[in-house]
């Protein structure tokens, strides 16, 4: 499948499992920061809608506007951050590496700074992505 050219209703059809989709405020804003900081494949980019893959995991990100017909967004905040209780973790993704790039990208936020987590075998950080989703790159100890 060409991600770059599938349609929306082939695209559709091809789902299976469990996908995401994050709804934010800056489309492109948020997949600068998915591919810039945290190494994240973007795909189909434009100002309603991204194809996000992090290794054969796709996820989706949609504008506000794009879901105007979907009852969701009424229940999103008029500011501030959104994603409050949910963690995306990014499993074999540095931490380290992460955070530095975390740390000149405007918009992004370090929530925790790297650190061994020996309860869980775990090195990882929470980011804190434009869009206000807790991101936590990790690896095993």
């Amino acid at each position: 499948m060409n991600l770059e050219t599938i349609d929306a209703d082939a695209f559709g059809r091809s789902m299976t499992g469990l996908t995401l989709n994050l709804l934010v405020r800056d489309v492109r804003r948020e997949a600068a920061f998915l591919r810039e900081v945290l190494g994240l494949s973007v795909h189909r980019l434009d100002a309603d809608f991204a194809i996000v893959l992090y290794g054969a995991q796709v996820f989706l990100l949609h504008s506000d506007a794009s879901y105007a017909a979907h009852p969701l967004p009424s229940l999103l905040p008029e500011a501030g951050p959104r994603g409050g209780g949910i963690e995306l973790r990014l499993h074999e993704t540095d931490p380290d590496a992460a955070a530095g790039r975390a740390a000149t990208f405007e918009g992004a936020t370090l929530l925790a700074s790297p650190a061994d987590k020996t309860a869980h075998g775990l090195r990882e950080a929470v980011i804190l992505s434009p869009a206000g989703y807790a991101w936590v790159p990790s690896r095993r100890l």
